[in-house]
This record gives structure tokens, C-alpha cells and sequence, in this order.
């Protein structure tokens, strides 16, 4: 059976469930502002308070920490983001003290070193628990894999996309009727064709240097190896064309090893005049109007793929590894390419068919796209179906 998908295993309902009346719990290291997780730590609690419940984030902080007021949830500042078995310990009993004074009903774990205090508060306080397994983490050893499967403690435990369900079921033997399988969502509020105006695609044109009437292709990522800048700019050399920019959007992070070796290639290539570097782009929605075609050439499978339905939800054909969250978003053949991992010449194969595209064959795979992801990835869908997640283990019994 494919690791990608399961059918045993359950989606979470898509029915918006009624008005809440519990407690929710949610906790996670830190709130960053760029972070996957975290986007949707805060999201989820803006749900719970519109359904009438009451939500709260323990976290060390961090900027979204004042989105999340906003919302109605409350913030309550504890180190979890450290890894200090003796941290981890002591909020064990921070958390218990919280989950009494508050009477919280239910604790929902995003990351592993805070699960683990939050499992055995919850055990001890006999609180229901929900888990996140938001990507495959490192198991090299058992030791890795004793420390992640914490995350399969849930008594239900919420898979970010199919591939990640089945990864749970194969690697740590959860069974699939404990899964529910709610993919990550897009914030249609951000990332809607109407909502991104011309201005802002040209102010961002003319900050990024293209020049007018050439195509352009573009890889949003942090630039590290394993997100496939490199085969990125090995397909371009093969392209042997300079008739269109290739752009590549994001932050070393003090990778400059990296970033000297994409250099070198590009210089040695003769790719100064197509390639491009953005550290960071403030206007995703833009960027992704500004592109005619977007890459996402992880060597490694994405967990979901955030950057790809991103992407669809704005009209924008896709060409990705086919591997992971990709196979889910990507619709091979008819909201874009999936090609094998690593390889720069199927990639180059797949970048000049979608360079040739025609404005009807444009316009059919942007009404696709678009349509794909809002019937299944957006943040609507994503909370309606966490929160009918939290109706069904409110039915069950208490942690004993």
C-alpha cells in the first residue's frame, strides 16, 4: 500500500459542527510569525471563539501572540519551546495548574516537546487530548522515534495530509481509526485573484528588476538543499533559453555555504541575467500573481505543501516533486506537473511546456486550480474540520 494514502483511515468531518462550550487548550513551542504551525495554532483559535468555546495557547511567545488577542483566545507564556528534560518536567506541573484553574477540556498538542508535558497533565488532570503530526521529523534511531511518537498519543491524532497519515501508520503503527486527516488551509482572505491588485504587482516587478513581457518562474523556499534550488537552476541550464526570469525567493538563514555554491553555479552557467535571489518577499499574494509558473523541487517529500496551494489558489500551474503533500494538491496533467525528485532534466521538460502554455490552456488550469483547493485546502475547511474533531473526542471518555 502506497505511503501517500490510506483509505482506512478517516478524513475529519466537513460539516461545520454546532456551538462549542469547551475549553481548548493549545500548545506549541513558540509563536513565530512565519511558521506553518503556528498560523494555524492561531486560526484555530479565532474558530473556537466565533463557535462560542473558549480558547487558550500556551506558548513561549512571539509575535502573533497579539493576532491571537485579537481573536478573543488568550495567551499564556510557559517554556515550551525548550528541550531540557528537566523543563519539560516542571511544566508538567505548570500545565496541570493551568488545565484546573481554566477547566479545560481538551489539550491539543502541536509540537513534541511540549506534548510530552501536555500528555502526562492531561493523563494526570483526566483531560482529553488531541495531537498534530505536522511532518515526518527525523528517526534515525529508536530513541528519535520513541521521542516523536509521542505525537501518536492523541486519542485522536489530526495527520496533516494523507502522505503524513500513512507515515504515522507505517512508522509508529497508529491505528487508522484513531487518525483524521485535515490538511493545512489557504487563507482565501490573502490569497484570492480579485483581492490582489495591479499596482501591487507591478510595485513588485520593478522592485525585483524583471523586465517587462518575459515570463517568469518562481521557487518560494528558504534557501537549503533539500527544497531543490539546485535542480532548479541545473533545469534552467538545460533549458539552454534566456526569453524568461527564474526567481528564487528566500532567506538563507546563515546558509551562506549554500548560497555561495548557487552563485557559483549561476556564474559559471551564465545564468546572471535569468536568475534572481529575493531574500523575502512581504507580498506573497503578488509574488505568486507576478509568476507564470510556480516550482516547488523538494528532494525530500513536503508534509503538506503550503507554497503549492498557495500557489493553485491563486490560478498559478504548479510543477513539483512527485512525492508527499505534492501528490494530494497537485492534479497531474490538470492544475500542473509532478516530476521525479532530483531530476533536472524531467523538470526541464515539464518548465518549457508550461512556458508554452496558451492563454486558454492558462485560463482552464487556473479555474482548476483555484477550484481544487477551495474545495479542499482552505483555513475555513481546516477549522471546521479541528473542531468536529473536538465534538468527537468530547463524546469519549477522560484520559485515565
Amino acid at each position: 500500500m502506497s505511503q501517500d494514502r490510506d483509505d482506512s483511515i478517516d478524513k475529519a468531518p466537513t460539516a461545520t459542527p454546532g456551538r462549542m462550550t469547551a475549553t481548548v487548550l493549545q500548545v506549541l513551542p513558540a509563536l513565530g510569525a512565519q511558521g506553518g504551525v503556528e498560523r494555524g495554532t492561531v486560526e484555530v483559535a479565532a474558530a473556537i471563539v466565533a463557535a462560542g468555546g473558549r480558547a487558550i495557547v500556551a506558548s513561549a511567545g512571539g509575535p502573533l501572540a497579539h493576532e491571537l488577542a485579537r481573536s478573543g483566545a488568550t495567551h499564556v507564556t510557559l517554556p515550551l519551546a525548550s528541550k531540557n528534560p528537566f523543563v519539560i518536567q516542571a511544566n508538567i506541573d505548570r500545565l496541570m495548574d493551568l488545565i484546573e484553574a481554566e477547566k479545560v477540556d481538551i489539550v491539543h498538542a502541536r509540537s513534541r516537546a511540549p506534548a510530552w508535558s501536555a500528555w502526562f497533565a492531561a493523563r494526570r488532570t483526566g483531560r482529553r487530548f488531541v495531537t498534530t503530526f505536522h511532518g515526518t521529523y527525523g528517526a534515525a534511531n529508536f530513541l528519535k522515534r520513541r521521542y516523536n511518537a509521542v505525537m501518536t498519543y492523541g486519542q485522536r491524532v489530526i495527520a496533516i495530509s494523507s502522505f503524513i497519515a500513512g507515515h504515522i501508520r507505517q512508522n509508529y503503527g497508529t491505528a487508522p481509526a484513531k487518525i483524521r486527516i485535515v490538511h493545512r488551509g489557504v487563507d482565501l482572505n490573502r490569497f484570492d485573484p480579485a483581492k490582489v491588485s495591479v499596482e501591487r504587482v507591478v510595485a513588485l516587478a520593478k522592485d525585483w528588476r524583471l523586465t517587462d513581457g518575459l515570463p517568469v518562474v518562481m521557487l518560494p523556499g528558504r534557501l537549503s538543499r533539500w527544497k531543490g534550488q539546485k535542480v532548479v537552476l541545473e533545469a534552467v541550464a538545460l533549458m539552454n533559453r534566456r526569453d524568461f526570469r527564474c526567481v528564487l525567493v528566500g532567506s538563507d538563514q546563515g546558509r551562506t555555504g549554500y548560497r555561495e555554491e548557487l552563485g557559483a553555479f549561476i556564474e559559471r552557467h551564465g545564468l546572471g541575467g535569468v536568475v534572481r535571489f529575493v531574500d523575502h518577499a512581504a507580498d506573497m499574494p503578488a509574488a505568486y500573481m507576478l509568476s507564470d509558473v510556480v516550482v516547488s523541487a523538494s528532494t525530500d517529500p513536503e508534509a503538506f505543501g503550503r507554497v503549492m496551494a498557495e500557489a493553485h489558489a491563486l490560478g498559478r500551474p504548479v510543477i513539483a516533486s512527485n512525492h508527499g503533500g505534492a501528490r494530494e494538491i497537485v492534479l497531474e496533467g490538470k492544475t500542473g506537473w509532478l516530476v521525479p525528485p532530483g531530476n533536472a532534466e524531467a523538470l526541464a521538460t515539464a518548465l518549457n511546456e508550461a512556458l508554452a502554455l496558451t492563454p486558454a490552456d492558462r485560463e482552464r488550469i487556473s479555474r482548476d486550480a483555484i477550484a481544487h483547493v477551495r474545495a479542499s485546502f482552505t483555513t475555513d475547511l481546516m477549522c471546521a474540520r479541528t473542531l468536529a474533531v473536538y465534538a468527537e473526542v468530547l463524546g469519549m471518555e477522560p484520559l485515565a
